[in-house]
């Protein structure tokens, strides 16, 4: 268990391969949104930026997979990443990849873990 974790939402919130939960965070000193989401029984979390262009990825608020379910995809261009990795599968982002952000999932609980670049926002 990780002492710099901080609270992101129940695991309930996050359905296999269903609507994301969106967070507030500070990255590289500027306001932003991450986002978590469940594949393969795993929550795996990132910034939400695309890789192609800094812009977000959801179509419609917390949608972050494509149809298939598959891929996690940018609504703005069609850029498509794996959900495990955040690696670019296709698109505009080749070579490219989402910012990774460390979560625990424990106690029905799901955390996430700060960075050197992606931290809380501070009040």
């Amino acid at each position: 268990m990780n002492d710099n974790r901080l609270p992101l939402c129940a695991s309930s919130a996050l359905a296999e391969r269903g609507k994301g939960v969106r967070f507030a965070v500070t990255a590289w000193g500027e306001e932003a949104v991450a986002f978590a989401v469940r594949h393969h029984n795993v929550v795996h979390a990132y910034l939400n930026r695309c890789a192609h262009i800094s812009l977000e990825l959801d179509w419609n608020e917390g949608e972050f997979f494509e149809s298939s379910g598959l891929y996690l995809m940018c609504a703005t261009h069609g850029a498509v990443y794996e959900p495990e990795t955040g690696h670019c599968a296709g698109g505009p982002c080749r070579g490219g990849r989402l910012h990774k952000i460390l979560v625990e999932e424990s106690n029905d609980q799901v955390f996430w873990i700060p960075d050197e670049y992606v931290r809380p926002v501070i009040a």
